[in-house]
């Protein structure tokens, strides 16, 4: 299964600047989900982060991350089940950045679940470059209403 921009748009509240998936690619409804972001060195933040040395935030591939789980309920819960809720992080743990990431690179983010317990979600994100893993954490997160 998948969503385009549009879709991720009518599943959760990001827009852009802050919205960091482009695509869902790959659906394993309530296990995985997986998709991307292109990274464009027309981005904004590569003014600050760093001049003459462009560098993906960090903390922004976490976000991703994040986004794309949140996309994950939806995936068993649908059109109407989500309608009115909106997804919480609740937590972020052991998060690692092992190789930096540039514009030009396809960031893809794999998000699974480790658990779930009613609206408690604990997930597995990873990020990869080129098939290498460049980042990853543990997510906790819980769904609300609006």
């Amino acid at each position: 299964m998948v969503y385009d921009v549009e879709k991720i748009k009518e599943i959760i509240p990001h827009r852009y600047p802050f919205l960091l998936v482009d695509r869902i690619t790959k659906v394993e409804k309530g296990k995985l989900i997986e998709g991307y972001l292109n990274i464009s060195i027309t981005n904004p933040v590569f003014e600050g982060h760093f001049p003459g040395h462009p560098i993906y935030p960090g903390v922004l591939i976490i976000e991703g991350m994040a986004q794309t789980g949140a996309i994950l309920p939806y995936t068993v819960l649908g059109d109407e089940g989500v309608k009115d809720k909106v997804v919480y992080f609740m937590s972020i743990s052991g998060a690692k950045f092992r190789k930096p990431v540039k514009p030009g690179d396809k960031l893809e983010y794999r998000v699974s679940l480790i658990r779930n317990r009613g609206r408690i979600w604990h997930l597995r994100g990873e990020a990869f470059v080129e098939g290498e893993l460049v980042s990853e954490a543990e997510l906790k997160a819980m769904i609300m209403d609006k």
